[in-house]
């Protein structure tokens, strides 16, 4: 394969192929039920843990 089949590979179907993967993550992220799975992960660096350095 050389360069030029390349470039019009990537200017073409890589371009479907990234443009179908960004709006596959964007449904991921706002499919109805991950807003409590959201808050959940983001309040992970706030709570306060008491190990004692035992797990």
């Amino acid at each position: 394969m050389d360069y030029s089949t390349f470039r019009q590979f990537a200017d073409s179907w890589g371009l479907v192929y990234l443009t179908l993967l960004f709006i596959g993550i964007v449904l991921f992220t706002f499919r109805p039920g991950s807003k409590k799975i959201a808050d959940d992960v983001a309040q992970i660096p706030l709570r306060e843990d008491d190990h004692n350095g035992e797990k």
